[in-house]
């Protein structure tokens, strides 16, 4: 069970967006990187490609995110703010992503 999931709100922790909380739009395990809205802006040159019979790709600077280190965010508690989480089994053996400050659980 993956501590940070889509949808959750994160707080960037370091690096050059420091401090900025965002959504998550994607999360990619294998690769331990989580992509976050607003976060990791990069400017890329992209090259025009014309399709034939419909609408090709315009050229030119297009601005986009890029994915972070899941280690340089952290899960937003709503009492505490930025938290590390745990998972807690209940009796009945479901998972539950727990607050480690508050003990509430976290979606």
């Amino acid at each position: 069970m993956a501590r940070i999931r889509k949808g959750d709100q994160v707080h960037v922790t370091t690096g050059k967006d420091a401090g900025k909380t965002g959504n998550v739009i994607a999360v990619y395990p294998a690769a331990n990187r989580v992509l976050v809205q607003g976060i990791n802006k990069v400017k890329r040159h992209e090259k025009v490609r014309p399709a034939r019979g419909r609408q090709g790709q315009e050229g030119g600077i297009v601005i986009k995110e890029l994915p972070v280190n899941l280690s340089n965010v952290a899960l937003i508690c709503p009492t505490d703010g930025p938290v590390r989480s745990r998972i807690k089994v209940d009796p009945d053996g479901t998972k539950v992503r727990v607050c480690v400050k508050c003990e509430t659980e976290l979606g």
